[in-house]
């Protein structure tokens, strides 16, 4: 039997900083939990799950009271807790192998028992990308074929066999169809296939989902064969907006300045951020604080930017003078300095190499010579300015470019919703 008297209820694997279930919050889902082995994306969801339960009950004024630094966390996390089980029963902050399976299931089948929801209606998540994406493939000497993270999937199966749900989403890069000469995804196939689901999938791109960033994804979605149902149309949002309208409210900033706490916009929210829902009157920018750079990299993102500028073309490594050139490999990766050009409608694809350097991540204003903040990659991403990403920097721009766009996944929970709705 469907949790009707509850509303849809999800269950949450490999779930990041919460970019897919942030999704499913706005359109009235309930999670039994939420996985994720990383600490800090856990605590950001953990976060982010707070503010939807005190927003749900009127107090969202609580909440950003937490993000204007006047509470801390553990007040913030006190006080929503009252109202958390409305929306969800928590995290369980562990990695998912085969050694945790049986007390993961144990776990959440107790959470289910206290919640008394009948069934999980819908399984979601997608386990880590790197060993399936083609760019993390051709950086290894054996092509990720030995990496441990490629069997990944198998967890997922196991839950979804185990928790037996209408509907499944599973996430991933497109580059999982030819990982491992193809076995992998034709084995997910057949297993899904087996155990009675119709499947069907895409690769979306989030610019269909009114965010600014060329990101490609694919979407499997699988349903009860003997539901009849089809997978969704996703109808492409067009619009006129660039890249500016992300930036241009943002104060500038120099290498090394900008603050982790709240500081003053520039100015109002573009027309774009206010119908994205990205940024409101009442927010509080937070988290737009510019990494470090030394003055041999700022000359080049000032060389790329006015290249940009001037001739609409991207700068190549072995365009540079020899004495900025320090990488001994000059003939791959050529495009690694790369502007987010603010007249472009869509950016390229925020990824978690962020948090390593920001060379392929440059801020378009050539005064400023830098690499995007935590924040502005977030935009890029279509969080918002009131989603806070808990620890280090360095975490904060992994848990973003790890994320399922919101903007794309509010536009997918929406459709999974509507086929709920049918059987």
């Amino acid at each position: 039997m469907r949790n009707t008297d509850n509303g849809f209820v999800v269950l949450d694997m490999f779930s990041g900083a919460g970019g897919l279930s942030e999704g499913f919050f706005r359109t009235g889902y309930k999670f039994i939990t939420h996985i994720e082995k990383d600490l800090y994306a856990s605590m950001t969801l953990e976060t982010r799950s707070a503010y939807h339960a005190l927003k749900m009950n009127g107090m969202e004024d609580h909440y950003m009271s937490y993000i204007a630094g006047e509470i801390s966390r553990e007040d913030l996390l006190d006080e929503s807790k009252y109202y958390m089980n409305n929306i969800s029963s928590g995290n369980i902050t562990s990695e998912i192998s085969c050694s945790s399976r049986d007390k993961l299931i144990s776990e959440i089948e107790n959470r289910q028992a206290k919640l008394k929801l009948k069934n999980v209606d819908v399984l979601i998540g997608g386990p880590p990308c790197q060993a399936y994406s083609l760019v993390g493939r051709s950086r290894d000497p054996q092509n990720m074929r030995n990496d441990s993270r490629n069997d990944l999937y198998l967890h997922y199966l196991d839950f979804l066999k185990h928790f037996d749900p209408s509907i499944f989403v599973f996430e991933n890069v497109p580059g999982i169809i030819s990982a491992k000469g193809g076995f992998i995804y034709k084995k997910f196939l057949k297993t899904v296939d087996e155990m009675g689901y119709t499947v069907n999938d895409k690769v979306l791109n989030s610019k269909a989902f009114f965010v600014l960033q060329n990101r490609n994804r694919l979407i499997i979605i699988g349903w009860k064969s003997d539901y009849g149902l089809e997978y969704p149309s996703f109808a492409p949002i067009e619009h006129d907006y660039t890249i500016s309208s992300l930036l241009d409210d943002l104060p500038s900033l120099n290498p090394g300045e900008g603050e982790e706490g709240p500081q003053d916009y520039h100015g109002p929210p573009t027309e774009y951020l206010k119908k994205s829902g990205l940024r409101s009157e009442q927010d509080i920018l937070i988290q737009h604080r510019a990494r470090r750079h030394n003055e041999r990299d700022r000359d080049i993102y000032r060389r790329a930017i006015d290249k940009w500028n001037k001739e609409n073309a991207r700068i190549k490594y072995d365009e540079l003078p020899e004495d900025l050139k320090t990488h001994k490999n000059r003939n791959s990766f050529r495009d690694r300095y790369k502007v987010v050009a603010a007249d472009l409608k869509y950016s390229q694809s925020i990824m978690a190499h962020l948090s390593q350097d920001g060379h392929y991540y440059i801020h378009p204003d050539i005064n400023q010579a830098r690499s995007l903040t935590a924040r502005e990659a977030a935009r890029i991403q279509s969080f918002p300015d009131n989603f806070k990403f808990e620890g280090s920097r360095k975490s904060q721009y992994r848990q973003i470019g790890n994320a399922v766009p919101p903007l794309m996944a509010e536009g997918i929970a929406r459709e999974i919703k509507k086929m709920l709705e049918k059987i």
